[in-house]
């Protein structure tokens, strides 16, 4: 809807992680650099941790881009909670190993297999893991050992580990990980980005869908985009997708404070909304003193059927969009009372002064 109101030729701040969308922000300047030397070096472990939604994942997008097909070959993994066996499975299918057995030395065998063949075109193998935090310590073992495979002094595999925070923790200080900590190269911990390095991500993602100045953002608007966004992409992304949409029903042109204030006022009442229809369903009951079995302070009760537990949850779905029309209504209602009251008062004073005339 916005996109065809404001004349864009995509959706500039899209929840799905596009390499396309990256911006080089200073602190991704040093992981993109870091992820480089690692890849110039041809061994060991790289490491780069955030804080949720910080853009690592667009981070390795962006590398894995930007290298050649005919002189790397990569593979990316989005890990859950894997074992030391099952992490060996996802490296094989995420290489494309065919391995239809369970045993874990032909797993071993097949993969190291695949890795010298690599090697003996020239080709370097990387692998990349996601969401490496929840890697369990043997999970993180296994792969420090297919880091051992050698041709002369060449490792036959490079691993990139991104993790959230918490990853920074657990491979800097659980002992069982010391071989591991060798082995690491490099590490880098994505921060959030300044004040102006936020104004100048929107920019940037405005201008990859021909953004030619509509909307405006005034700088009270960009002030309370970043205080509320901490410079965290994924929430930039949601609160200017926001934004976007607010003002194309609005016909805005201009982007300011008080139109960013509105909008995150809609959005806590959307997740007030939502956080209470998913209450309703898990409880089955409310209560207005908040216990979970629903009881009241005069101690009543008041069982939800669960038809009805259907229907909120139903209505809770569209009570986000029905609650952000009836806003814009109620907007548009003052400001056409204040118009009213302006006239009014000016056609007071005026027959005020022709009778005292």
């Amino acid at each position: 809807m916005y996109s065809e109101f404001y004349n864009l030729t995509g959706k500039p701040f899209q929840l799905t992680p596009d390499p396309n969308f990256y911006f080089d922000s200073s602190t991704h300047h040093k992981a993109m650099a870091y992820l480089s030397y690692g890849i110039s070096q041809g061994e060991g472990f790289i490491i780069i941790t955030g804080e949720i939604g910080s853009g690592k994942t667009t981070l390795v997008g962006r590398l894995l881009q930007s290298l050649d097909p005919a002189e790397f070959v990569t593979a990316k993994i989005v890990t859950s909670q894997l074992d030391a066996d099952n992490i060996l499975k996802m490296v094989a299918a995420a290489f494309g190993i065919d391995i239809k057995v369970t045993d874990k030395a032909i797993m071993i065998t097949e993969i190291e297999k695949f890795l010298r063949n690599n090697n003996k075109m020239g080709k370097t193998t990387l692998l990349l893991i996601d969401e490496a935090q929840n890697l369990t310590t043997q999970a993180l073992e296994e792969l420090r050992m297919l880091s051992n495979f050698q041709e002369g002094n060449k490792a036959l595999l490079q691993s990139f580990l991104v993790g959230q925070p918490e990853f920074r923790d657990k491979w800097a200080f659980d002992p069982a990980l010391e071989q591991l900590r060798q082995r690491v190269i490099a590490t880098h911990h994505l921060s959030p980005m300044s004040a102006e390095e936020t104004k100048e991500y929107i920019e940037h993602r405005l201008s990859l869908v021909n953004w030619q100045g509509n909307p405006a953002f005034s700088e009270d608007g960009y002030a309370e985009i970043f205080k509320y966004s901490g410079g965290v992409p994924r929430k930039l992304n949601t609160l200017c997708t926001r934004l976007l949409l607010f003002g194309a029903i609005e016909e805005l042109e201009v982007i300011d404070g008080d139109v960013v204030k509105e909008v995150l006022e809609d959005m806590e009442q959307d997740n007030y909304a939502a956080s209470a229809s998913a209450r309703l369903a898990q409880n089955g009951t409310l209560g207005s003193n908040g216990n979970s079995n629903g009881s009241y302070n005069t101690g009543a009760q008041i069982n939800i059927s669960e038809e009805a537990i259907e229907e909120a949850k139903e209505a809770g779905l569209t009570a986000s969009a029905e609650l952000m029309k009836l806003r814009k209504r109620v907007v548009r209602l003052e400001k056409n009372i204040k118009i009213h009251d302006r006239t009014i008062k000016g056609t007071i004073g005026i027959v005020e002064d022709l009778l005292d005339a």
